[in-house]
């Protein structure tokens, strides 16, 4: 081969080189565009916050109120001792959900899941 078909060969595996990293870098870029857009309407929908799941989530200011307490929910202590005291504090709770099921004829029935009895 001659010198000057050497250099060509030369100039092309310079520019393939040089053609494999725009293309890298250009990916990048549109990928991290993609990702940046498909985020800001994920949160922009709202759709954030169906997401309960996610770790350190914390409902906004006016979702967590006194009216919005759900007086009647009783929660163990996640530390603590398991007494005589404890079990008969969740049991007086737990008559009063009871003695809401009790007051429906058929509790078990198809129509306990209806549009009336649901509020819906």
């Amino acid at each position: 081969m001659s010198e000057v078909e050497e250099a060509k060969i030369e100039k092309k595996k310079n520019r393939g080189g040089r053609n494999l990293t725009i293309l890298g870098v250009v990916t990048i870029l549109i990928a991290l565009v993609a990702t940046t857009v498909s985020l800001a309407i994920y949160e922009v929908s709202g759709d954030i916050y169906l997401d309960r799941s996610r770790p350190g989530y914390l409902p906004d200011e006016e979702e967590v109120s006194e009216e919005n307490l759900d007086e009647g929910a009783y929660d163990f202590s996640q530390t603590g001792e398991i007494n005589k005291e404890v079990l008969d504090e969740y049991i007086e709770k737990l008559q009063v959900e009871i003695d809401a099921i009790d007051k429906y004829a058929e509790p078990f029935s198809g129509e306990a899941l209806s549009d009336e009895r649901l509020g819906i």
